[in-house]
C-alpha cells in the first residue's frame, strides 16, 4: 500500500524593516505542507502539487528588468523550426530514406528496349553472294521486362525482331523478317542467394528507422534543452532582481553611514565597511547581469533569432511546472527502455549491422548459378524467285513482321536451354575479409547499444531521484527562508536595543535574499528534472506537467 500525497506549499509574505531609514524589502515565497492519505496500489504514481505564491517582494525589482517577453511554448516552437540539430537530424533522415528507396528499387521490375539501324556496302569476290557489291540494310528492335526477386532470382522476358533488305539475287526473302522470343532465368544457389540478395535492402530499411528515431530523439531533446535553458533564465532573472535589491540596500546603508559619520555617531571604519560592502554588491550585480545575458544568448542560439532591437535579452513570463506525476523508479526505467528514441535508434543500428553481416556470410561461398531459357523463333518476308542454273526456286515462308513475331511468341519453332555456372575464388580472401569487417561492425553496434542502455538507466534514475527529492528540497528551502526571516526579526529588535548595528541588519538582509535565491533554484531544479525525464522517456512520464500560467512582474 502506498501513500498518495498532495503537497500544497501555500504562499507566504513577510517583511523586515531596517532602522535608520533602511527598509529591507525582499519578496519571500515560502510554503506550508499538508498531507492527505488516500488508498492506492503499489505501482500507483504519486501526484505532486506544488502551490506557489508570487514573488510579491520582488515585483518591483523584476519590473525594472527590461527584455523581450517570451513564453515557453513560443520558445519551443521557434527552436524546433530553427534549431540546427533538428534540421541536421531531419537531413540525415531524408538521406537514409533515399538510400532505402534506392536499395528497394533494385527489386523493382524494369522495362527495356533497343533500336538500331545499319546499312553497309561490301564488295564480293564470290558469285554466290548474288551481287558484285552486296548492299544490306538492317533494322533491329528489341524490348522486354526483367526483375530481380529478393531471393536473388533474375527473370527476364524479351522479344527481338529484325528486318533485312539486300540486293543479292540469291535472297529468298527480301525484305526478310526474323523474330525471337525468350524467357530467361538465373538462380543463385550459394553466393548471391537469399540474405546475400536482400541484405542491403534490409540494412537500408533499418538505417532509415534508426535515422527516424534519432530525429524524434533530437526533437524531444531540443524541447527538453529549451525548457531547461528557459528555467535557467527564470532563475537568473530572479537572482538579478535579488542582487539589485541588495545593491540598493547597500547604497542606502552607505548613505546612512556617511550621515552618521558626519554627525560623529559612528567612526570611519563603519563608513569604510559600507563602501566595501557596496562595492561587492555592485560587482555581484554585474556578474548576475552577465550570467543573465549569457543564458539569454544561449536561448537565442537555440531559437535561431535574437531579441527585438528594443532589448538585449529575453524575459521568461511562465512559471515552472507545479503539477506532475512521480512514478516508482523501476517503472520509469522500464518505460524509458521501451520509449526512448535514442535507444531505439541504437537497436536499429544493431539490426542493420546484423543484416550486413549475414549478407557478407552468404557471399563467402562460391558462385553457383542455375541458368536457363525457353523461347521460340519466327521467320517471314516477301518471297522472291531465285534462278540457280536452270532451276527457279521460291521459299514457302512468306508474310510480314507480324507473322514472324506470332511464330516466335507461339513457339512454332521452340528452343530451350539449361545449365549451371560455377565460379570459385582461390583463397576466398575478398569474401572472408568482408565478413570479418561486418562482424566487427556488428560487435561495435551491439556494445554501443549495451552502453546506451546502461547510460540511459543511470540518467533516468538520477533524474527520478532529483524529482523525488524536489519536495524535500523545496521544504528545506522554505525552512531556510523562515529562519532568515526570524533572524531578521530578532536583528531588528536587537538593533532597537542598541545590541547590533545597521551593517548587521544589511548582512541579515543578504541572508534573507540568499534564501530566496535558493528557493528559486530549488524550483528550477525541479522543473529541469521534469523536462529531463520527459525527454528520456519520450514523453512517457510527467507528460502532464503544467505551468502556473503567465505572470507579468
Amino acid at each position: 500500500m502506498t501513500r498518495r500525497t498532495n503537497f500544497t506549499l501555500q504562499g507566504f509574505r513577510r517583511a523586515a524593516a531596517v532602522a535608520a531609514g533602511l527598509t529591507l524589502a525582499v519578496a519571500l515565497a515560502a510554503g506550508r505542507s499538508a498531507a492527505q492519505d488516500d488508498a492506492g496500489t503499489a505501482d500507483a504514481p504519486r501526484r505532486v502539487l506544488l502551490g506557489m505564491s508570487p514573488d510579491s517582494a520582488l515585483t518591483g525589482a523584476l519590473a525594472q528588468i527590461t527584455g523581450t517577453p517570451l513564453t515557453l511554448s513560443d520558445a519551443t516552437a521557434q527552436a524546433l523550426e530553427q534549431a540546427t540539430d533538428v534540421r541536421e537530424a531531419r537531413g540525415a533522415m531524408l538521406a537514409a530514406r533515399g538510400a532505402m528507396r534506392s536499395e528497394k528499387g533494385a527489386f523493382d521490375p524494369e522495362l527495356f528496349a533497343a533500336y538500331s539501324q545499319a546499312e553497309a556496302d561490301a564488295p564480293q569476290s564470290t558469285p554466290f553472294a548474288g551481287a558484285s557489291v552486296l548492299r544490306t540494310k538492317e533494322i533491329f528492335a528489341s524490348g522486354g521486362a526483367r526483375v530481380k526477386l529478393p531471393i536473388g532470382t533474375e527473370l527476364s522476358a524479351s522479344l527481338e525482331t529484325s528486318k533485312l533488305e539486300s540486293n543479292s539475287v540469291f535472297s529468298a526473302l527480301n525484305p526478310q523478317y526474323d523474330a525471337a522470343a525468350a524467357f530467361r532465368f538465373r538462380q543463385p544457389l550459394l553466393k548471391g542467394f537469399g540474405p546475400a540478395a536482400w541484405g542491403a535492402r534490409s540494412a537500408a530499411s533499418r538505417d532509415f528507422e534508426a535515422a527516424q528515431a534519432r530525429y524524434e530523439d533530437v526533437v524531444a531533446r531540443t524541447r527538453a534543452v529549451v525548457e531547461q535553458v528557459y528555467w535557467d533564465l527564470y532563475a537568473a532573472e530572479r537572482d538579478l532582481a535579488v542582487q539589485r535589491l541588495l545593491r540598493d540596500n547597500a547604497r542606502s546603508f552607505l548613505d546612512q553611514a556617511e550621515l552618521r559619520g558626519k554627525a560623529g555617531i559612528v567612526g570611519p571604519v563603519v563608513v569604510a565597511n559600507a563602501r566595501v560592502f557596496l562595492s561587492e554588491q555592485e560587482q555581484a550585480v554585474l556578474d548576475r547581469e552577465e550570467q543573465y545575458d549569457k543564458i539569454s544568448d544561449r536561448l537565442g542560439s537555440l531559437l535561431g533569432r535574437r531579441p527585438s532591437s528594443e532589448s538585449a535579452r529575453y524575459r521568461p513570463i511562465d512559471n515552472p511546472p507545479h503539477d506532475f506525476a512521480v512514478e516508482p523508479e523501476d517503472s520509469v526505467v522500464a518505460r524509458a527502455m521501451v520509449n526512448n528514441r535514442s535507444l531505439a535508434a541504437g537497436e536499429r543500428d544493431v539490426a542493420s549491422a546484423r543484416a550486413r553481416a549475414l549478407e557478407a556470410k552468404w557471399n563467402i561461398y562460391p558462385q553457383l548459378d542455375v541458368v536457363g531459357s525457353i523461347g521460340g523463333v519466327g521467320l517471314s518476308g516477301t518471297s522472291q524467285d531465285i534462278v540457280f542454273g536452270g532451276d527457279t526456286l521460291r521459299t514457302t515462308y512468306t508474310g510480314d513482321l507480324g507473322d514472324a513475331t506470332s511464330d516466335a511468341v507461339d513457339r512454332s519453332f521452340p528452343n530451350w536451354s539449361l545449365g549451371a555456372v560455377l565460379s570459385i575464388p582461390i583463397g576466398f580472401r575478398q569474401g572472408r575479409g568482408e565478413h570479418e569487417r561486418t562482424k566487427g561492425e556488428l560487435e561495435q553496434a551491439e556494445q554501443r547499444y549495451i552502453a546506451a542502455r546502461r547510460s540511459l538507466e543511470e540518467q533516468v534514475r538520477a533524474a527520478h531521484r532529483e524529482l523525488v527529492h524536489s519536495v524535500k528540497r523545496l521544504e528545506a528551502a522554505r525552512m531556510g527562508i523562515d529562519a532568515a526571516l526570524e533572524q531578521a526579526r530578532v536583528g531588528l529588535l536587537e538593533y532597537g536595543l542598541g545590541k547590533s548595528t545597521s551593517f548587521d541588519l544589511v548582512r541579515i538582509g543578504a541572508d534573507v535574499a540568499s534564501s530566496q535565491q535558493r528557493y528559486s533554484a530549488a524550483l528550477v531544479r525541479t522543473a529541469k528534472a521534469v523536462a529531463e525525464i520527459r525527454w528520456l522517456t519520450s514523453g512517457g512520464v510527467a507528460a502532464d506537467a503544467t505551468s502556473t500560467g503567465k505572470t507579468t512582474p
